[in-house]
């Protein structure tokens, strides 16, 4: 829906794909008061990554120069510093601000090919998002009355989630007489932290809402890099490698 302006009463008309809105859909304004557009607002995607002064856009003069090869040049002018880069082929990269004052010290430049180090620096942060996991919450649901095999099933499910760095919430829910045994069911909950503390810790501990009961538990690096290591050691013992003759 847009809007077309005041017609010649004075009366702002609303219009739809270009034809005035049916009458019951005509809005009155006061004058100078335009309304505002409806539409999906999509902000602006946001740069961050590092931003360095190259070339020209450096302006304070001495610099502390550093060759292509990380060998440092001293304290030498800027124009100097620029011409060394020129003659290199390459960019003149302020890699660390200087501090003002008369006491302050000048900004770090470098001479490298820019281009090159932006696409490899892009590079790194690809592969780093690419093997960085995303924890989800898993979702566990339980009886009061649920048997030991579903039981098992259900914390042998959650031990996998935990080992492969997600979050799990487990809800038991109460119908009925059920909540006459509500004791019982929190002691089922503790049990449950007892069995996979070893690759998790308590986020929210046990507890009744209404007619359900939640705890939340939290992967454990820690933990799970020492239940491992211990694992290894005993598969060592048991299987020990055979002695050279």
């Amino acid at each position: 829906m847009g809007y077309a302006g005041p017609d010649r009463k004075g009366v702002g008309v609303a219009w739809v794909r270009g034809r005035p809105a049916a009458a019951s859909r005509v809005f009155s304004f006061p004058p100078g008061v335009f309304p505002i557009a409806r539409g999906r607002f999509r902000p602006q995607p946001k740069d961050t990554g590092k931003r360095l002064r190259i070339n020209d856009q450096i302006r304070i003069s001495p610099v502390r120069l550093i060759d292509d090869e990380a060998g440092p040049l001293g304290i030498v002018e800027l124009e100097e510093a620029k011409a060394r880069a020129q003659d290199a082929g390459l960019d003149l990269v302020e890699v660390s601000p200087g501090s003002p004052g008369p006491d302050g010290k000048p900004p770090v430049c470098k001479i490298m090919d820019y281009g090159k180090w932006k696409y490899a620096q892009q590079k790194k942060e690809s592969k780093a998002k690419a093997h960085a996991k995303k924890s989800e919450l898993k979702g566990m649901r339980l009886r009061p009355n649920i048997d030991k095999h579903d039981l098992d099933l259900k914390v042998g499910k959650a031990r996998e989630f935990l080992e492969d760095g997600h979050k799990v919430q487990f809800v038991m829910l109460f119908r009925g007489r059920q909540m006459a045994h509500k004791g019982l069911a929190i002691g089922q909950m503790n049990n449950i932290v007892e069995g996979l503390g070893d690759v998790s810790k308590v986020e929210q501990a046990p507890k009744m809402m209404g007619r359900r009961a939640t705890m939340v538990l939290a992967p454990d690096k820690g933990k799970k890099d020492a239940t491992d290591s211990k694992r290894e050691r005993e598969a060592k013992a048991d299987n020990p490698a055979p002695a050279k003759s």
